[in-house]
């Protein structure tokens, strides 16, 4: 097929007309709506309705962008994974995971995060993909900060070069986690954080 060299050039494609555009400011406002109401209710009260409703739009725009709650939790737990926490570097193991209990203790001990989180756990008991989920976000997060604590570590030469890494992020993540999420400890003891980096220093140092 030829063409003619005097024809004017093809328009661009217009997005064809009434097509919806997504705001932005509206989708973070359903997200953070979604907070608040796992942490009011929990999941298995909350509604689209209620949601829409927190977020000050319509329940239109929410089914514009996720088809049911759970697809809309999913969302936004992964979200959650993808802001991860801030990788420490102070120049030792030990000062690292200082630091990064510090962090994890204000997220896990957060009031919206103390509510949502067991209420997360009970369902994903019941929901294989909620279950799925989870698992991601905290191997992805926590986890990943916790790899490249250990891997400074090695290159610094404080821990062993074939240092089991699964047993390593399982000494790491396991006791705060514990303690802040499973028997939700209402105060954490004086000094608790530095000796629980000394502690789990010295035994990643031993393996």
């Amino acid at each position: 097929m030829t063409t003619n060299a005097d024809e004017p050039p093809a328009r661009p494609r217009r997005a064809p007309a009434g097509a919806a555009v997504l705001r932005e400011d509206v989708t973070e406002a359903i997200r953070a709506a979604v907070f608040e109401e796992l942490a009011a209710v929990g999941y298995g009260r909350m509604s689209i309705e209620g949601i829409a409703r927190r977020a000050g739009v319509g329940k239109t725009a929410v089914y514009r962008r996720w088809r049911s709650k759970l697809n809309l939790v999913l969302d936004v737990v992964s979200a959650m994974a993808v802001l991860g926490l801030p990788a420490p570097d102070t120049g030792s193991l030990e000062g690292d995971l200082r630091l990064l209990y510090e962090v994890m203790s204000r997220a896990l001990r957060h009031p919206v995060a103390s509510q949502i989180i067991p209420d997360l756990q009970a369902e994903a008991a019941r929901n294989p993909e909620m279950a799925e989920t989870l698992q991601k976000a905290v191997r992805d997060g926590q986890d990943g900060v916790a790899s490249k604590i250990v891997a400074a570590a090695r290159e610094r030469g404080e821990v062993n070069a074939d240092l089991d890494l699964d047993l390593a992020l399982d000494l790491i993540s396991g006791p705060l986690y514990w303690r802040a999420v499973i028997i939700r400890s209402p105060k954490l003891p004086k000094g608790y954080l530095a000796n629980l980096a000394k502690a789990t220093a010295g035994a990643l140092k031993a393996l």
